[in-house]
């Protein structure tokens, strides 16, 4: 189902649009909420809770303009509201959660392949939890979702010097933190 049918469909009153929205935007929308919480749970949550949300305030959507980048905004400010509230936010044991690794991807990946990129991941998991959730929410949205900037500074809704000074930030810290074999050229 397309997007502008899917949120139609919704504005209609058809809760099977949600079904349709659900199908495009679940992966993306849990993997920003874990990426900043490092929560699967917590994620979990956030995801339904915003999909219901965006089903009950669908009338204030513009359909004029693209549902992800609405969507993912409150799930991304949901996120960050959440792990204000608790304060310490981290993986149980830098492990992640089964579910989430797709198991196409495990049948098409070689065993020493899979073992280095769960390394690297592993890695990036526990340094990405040493960034505050600012610096975690700014590096998601530029580099996970791809938003400018710009984008990032209209979601969050803060200005584009703090927006490029928190990338700036984590990016250093994420230098310094990151073990160095993740940095180095792979052999061909």
């Amino acid at each position: 189902m397309q997007e502008t049918e899917a949120v139609a469909r919704l504005k209609r009153g058809d809760i099977g649009g949600l079904e349709g929205l659900v199908e495009l935007y679940q992966h993306r929308a849990m993997r920003a909420s874990y990426l900043i919480s490092h929560n699967y749970a917590l994620a979990e949550d956030i995801v339904q809770a915003a999909f219901l949300r965006a089903y009950e305030r669908i009338d204030q959507f513009d359909e004029r303009k693209p549902f992800g980048p609405w969507f993912l905004r409150s799930v991304v400010n949901d996120t960050l509201m959440a792990v204000s509230r608790r304060r310490s936010v981290s993986l149980d044991s830098g492990e992640l959660d089964e579910s989430a690794v797709s198991t196409a991807a495990l049948l098409d990946t070689h065993l020493e392949e899979m073992l280095e990129a769960a390394e690297t991941r592993e890695a990036i998991w526990r340094t990405l939890d040493r960034l505050t959730p600012g610096q975690r929410a700014a590096i998601v949205m530029r580099y996970y979702l791809d938003l400018s900037d710009t984008e990032v500074s209209a979601r969050l809704q803060i200005p584009p010097g703090t927006v490029r000074r928190r990338l700036h930030d984590a990016r250093e810290r994420l230098r310094h933190l990151l073990p160095t074999w993740i940095n180095q050229p792979v052999e061909e």
